[in-house]
Formats: structure tokens, sequence, C-alpha cells
């Protein structure tokens, strides 16, 4: 097969990417656009921003046959040329992004794969934009440099289709800062308006990267890995790839000169990267097979996505406190934030955390107002039971779930080979001689609640279950005693008066509230945004009011009838232990 060579031009002020590309077949051609990019489970439909799509065999126009919304033919054959343009809006790390201040793209959104193309090499130029719009703007990527400027611009190169389309490119004036983790050289690119302590930032980072790199052995090798991140005012997410991760994170959550202390913004940060430097080995590596085998055309299921999701989020902040970038207490009052987390959501009760990786497309993906009602979070509930699993090991038996992650990384991940489904619950089965059907069955495939804080407890560590502090009470330790005295089983629009969801069993659904309804008074007294926690300090469990609101253009009333808050808030603290339960604590969290 012929090397596939694509050209892509940027059109900053019409958000647009303009795109040639060229290949030599000798028979009709089908070409394709992925659906759906990996480590994201949604049908993202990346065709549907492409436009004006022309074709030409040896210089002359030929006619296209749509076969599907993501593939066509191309009737002829020889040296195939294309030109299209792809619309470039998306904010998110997932599709392309254009405009003077940024360019960003995942190969998934610009380019199409020849069918039988697959593992044939492609080559990509990338032209510099017009100074006088995009100034000083560089070039960013994990793709192999072939002839390049000073700026980044230029042609590189990808072994296969899978590496072009898992290497985002950032283009933007902006700032950059090297370090060496172990040999391998890192980098932190940060576009966006920033005025960051750059030092403190790369020494943080190696820490992180250095305890995980630890874990794996310092394996794989790597010829550089790059933290592609958008500054913005408040956002926050980021997306896995083998060589590189592209990352949002909000601007006030960057440290700044001077800076001390390790703020929630700032540690919700490195939490975030330490996440996203994980999934260089629990799932762009040790991954399902189900998804390493999907071609990217439909959706590809599993029941293990909570050991993927859920892993790397029970250790990206343990990896935190591994990195002494946080202390034990603080490392707990996160695992108390997600528990919390879960003890807020009624859908615990409804959906397992089987299904919740199962059904990831169409209930995470796509939530709706009934989603707390109806569906588990597999990232959080998947961290909590992964702590309950990393707890049973060590009471158990000899084995952690560091020597599982091990084992699946010398068995699958280094192998490049698709970790079957139960995977992970078979080698923790495996090496440490459990017979863990019983557990595993209870916190997966059922219902039941997690034995959270049996566990915690024999490691030297109080769970207590308390009423929450008010709406800014996340878990953890709170130094307000003070409880709300009602609840009406519903939440608010963040700063409005409109209801965003109503909670299954509570006062609201009692009373027939609906989500969007807009309330307006509560027994004839104006409701706000900034006197609602006002208006609820004055409701007492039991004793019904008047609810006024309107549904659509009607005003409508509804009596209500408060109640008093449930526990769902929990704080975790250091016991005063000795012994072999001091032994096991020490062993786990290092006090």
């Amino acid at each position: 097969m012929s090397t596939v060579r694509y050209w892509v031009r940027c059109e900053p002020l019409a958000h647009r990417y303009r795109i040639s590309g060229e290949f030599t077949v000798v028979s009709a051609p089908i070409l394709r656009l992925p659906s759906w990019i990996r480590g994201s489970y949604l049908v993202r439909d990346f065709a549907k921003h492409v436009q004006g799509l022309a074709v030409f065999a040896d210089d002359v126009p030929v006619a296209i046959t749509r076969l599907d919304k993501r593939s066509f033919r191309v009737e002829g054959q020889g040296r195939i040329r294309l030109e299209y343009a792809v619309h470039a809006l998306d904010p998110s790390v997932r599709k392309a992004w254009l405009d003077t201040r940024r360019g960003f793209f995942n190969g998934s959104s610009l380019f199409y794969c020849p069918a039988g193309f697959e593992r044939s090499r492609y080559e990509i130029v990338v032209e510099r934009p017009d100074v006088a719009i995009a100034p000083n703007w560089q070039l960013a990527t994990a793709l192999s440099a072939v002839a390049i400027d000073a700026d980044g611009f230029g042609e590189y190169a990808a072994a296969d289709y899978e590496t072009l389309i898992d290497c985002p490119v950032e283009m933007a004036a902006f700032q950059q800062v090297a370090f060496d983790v172990d040999g391998v050289p890192h980098s932190l690119i940060l576009s966006g308006r920033c005025e960051p302590d750059l030092p403190r930032l790369a020494a943080d980072i190696t820490r992180i990267c250095h305890v995980q790199r630890e874990l794996f052995g310092q394996q794989p090798a790597m010829e550089k890995y790059l933290f592609l991140t958008q500054v913005t005012g408040n956002g926050y997410g980021g997306l896995e790839h083998r060589t590189s991760t592209a990352l949002v994170t909000a601007r006030d959550a960057l440290p700044r000169p001077g800076m001390s202390g390790l703020r929630k913004g700032y540690r919700g940060f490195l939490g975030l990267v330490s996440h996203e430097y994980f999934h260089l080995w629990n799932v762009k590596r040790i991954t399902a097979a189900r998804f390493a085998d999907n071609d990217l055309s439909a959706e590809a299921y599993s029941e293990d996505l909570w050991a993927y999701e859920g892993v790397t989020s029970y250790y990206d902040d343990l990896m935190l406190l591994r990195a002494g970038l946080i202390d034990a207490p603080v490392y707990l009052d996160l695992v108390a934030e997600a528990a919390t987390r879960l003890a807020r959501t009624p859908g615990r009760f409804v959906q397992t955390l089987a299904d919740a990786s199962f059904e990831a497309w169409i209930k995470y993906y796509q939530p709706d107002e009934q989603t707390p009602n109806a569906a588990v979070n597999y990232y959080v509930k998947g961290a909590l039971v992964t702590l309950c699993l990393d707890l049973w090991l060590r009471r158990h038996s000899s084995v952690t779930l560091d020597e599982v992650m091990r084992t699946l990384w010398q068995r699958y991940g280094s192998r490049d080979v698709g970790v079957p489904e139960g995977g992970l619950e078979a080698v923790a089965a495996e090496i440490s001689g459990l017979n863990l059907d019983l557990p595993l069955d209870a916190w997966l495939r059922s219902t039941t609640e997690l034995p959270m804080a049996e566990l915690l407890a024999e490691f030297g560590v109080t769970a207590i279950l308390r009423n929450s502090s008010g709406a800014s009470d996340e878990g953890g330790r709170s130094e307000s005693k003070h409880t709300p005295p009602v609840t009406l089983g519903l939440n608010l629009r963040a700063g409005e008066t409109t209801v965003a969801t109503v909670f299954s069993g509570g006062a609201a659904e009692g009373a027939g509230l609906a989500a969007g309804d807009q309330l307006l008074a509560i027994d004839g007294l104006k409701l706000t945004a900034g006197n609602w926690a006002n208006r609820m300090e004055t409701l007492r469990p039991g004793v019904t009011v008047t609810l006024t609101f309107f549904r659509g253009d009607e005003l409508l009333s509804a009596a209500i009838t408060p109640i008093a808050p449930a526990p769902d808030t929990w704080t975790l603290a250091l016991a005063d232990v000795a012994g072999e339960v001091l032994t096991r604590r020490q062993a786990w969290l290092g006090v």
C-alpha cells in the first residue's frame, strides 16, 4: 500500500480547516471517518463537520457514492486526491477547534481512512496560519517530526491510522515547560491566558509521573510525552492518548509565582494530570479487548468500563499521596467526597456498576434530569469499588491492587493484547488465591451498599456518615456543625430558581414537581436564587407549605411537606490504632 498524505491549512477567521489528501489505488476505494474517539464513549459523528467534499482521480473530478453517514466509495482509481473543509468550533478535547487564539484537532475529526490503508504510513503537513491573524503560534504534537520549522509547523508522520488519530495537535502562542521523568522527556503546554509558576508545575508533575512509572517498572519506554493543556475561565476535563493527553483547566486552578500551599483548584488540576497520565497504562495499553478490537464505526460494549475509569480514578488521588503532594488526611477527604457523591445519588439503588459500564453510551454521556435517579457514575462508584477491592486484597492476602495492575500490564498491556471481559477480576483472584466471586458480585452486579466503612476500620480509618452542613459541604472534614433543617428533595440550576432535578422519594416528587419548573414563591413570599437558602431555614419538617411555580407558561401551585434531611455526607479520619491495624494502614497510606 502507498503512503497516505494529508495537508492541513488553517483558516482561523472562518473556524475551518482546509484538508487535502492523496493516495494511490488500483480499484475504487472506500473511505471512512470514525464515529467515536477512544476514551470517550459516545457516538460523535465526526463526519457531520465535513463540508464541500470533492474527489479527483489523476486530477480528473470523479463521483462518489455515499454508503452511510461516515463512508463513501470513490468511483475511480489511480492517484486519488481529496479536497474538503472541516468546521472546527468544538471547545472540548474530543473534536477540533480553530480561532485566532488557538487551534486544536484530533485526527479522527480531520482525516479519512481509505479501506485497506489502516496499517499504512500516514504523513501530514500542517501549514503555518497567516501570522497577521495568528501571531507567534507554535505547534505541539506527539506525532513523529519529519521536516518542521523552529515553531513546529511542517511535516509529521504516523506509522498507521490508529497512531495518526491518537496524537492530537495543539497550536497557539502557548507557554511550554520541559522536564525529564526518569530519562523520558515530558512537556507541559499551556494554551490560553495565564501567569503560572512553571517551575512548580514541572516539579509537581514530575513527582506524579515518577511514582506512576515506578509502579509499572519504568515501562513503557517512550520518546516523549506531552500534556496539551487548554487554559480557560472555568474548564475541566481531559482525554488520554498513548503518548500525550489533552487537558482543559481553569485559569485560577494553576499556581502563580509565589503562591504557597496546595489550594483546592490546583489540587484538582494535579488530580486531573494524575488521572490522565495513569491512562498511559490503564486504557491506552491495558484495555478491554472489546474496545481494542472495535474499528470505531459503532459502539463497543463492556461491563468492565469501571475497571478502566474507576480504577484510574482510585489511583489518581492515591498517586498524589505517594508523590508527597498531599497528606493522608487530605487523601481521606478526597475519598470522603467521592463517597458523598455516591451517597447523594438515588440511582445507586437502580443501576449496577456493571450496567453503568455497559450503558455509558446512552446514560453517562447523555445525561438528563432523571439521571441522578436512574444511573450511577462509573467513575465515582468504580473508584470506591476499587478501594474496597484493594483493601479486601490487603486484608485477606499478601497481594495488593498494585500487583494486580502490574500483572495486567505484563500479561496484556506490554504485549498490546486486549483484556478479556472480567480480566481484572480473574487476575485479582488468581494471584491472591482468594475466591472473590461473592464480594465482586455484590459490588459490581447488585445495588447493595458498599462495605467501605467496615473495610476502612480494618485499616485504622474511621468512617462517619453525617448530615450535610449546607450546600457547600461536599464531604470530608467540615468545621460547620450546622445542619439545614429540611430538604425538599430537589436541586436547582446554578444561579436560578428553576428545578434541575427532582429526587426519587423526596418531598418534591410527592408534590408533583418536575425538572424545568420555575419556583416563584413559598407561602406567598418571593423566591430568588439569592434568598433560597434563607427561605429553607424558615421551613420545618412535616409542616406543609404552598409552593407557587411556572410550568411552561402556566402558573401553578402545590402543597409540599418538607422532610428532615437524612445523613448523606461522609467524613473519614485516621483513628488512634496500633499493632496489625497500624501496620496495614502504614502499608496502604504510609502513616
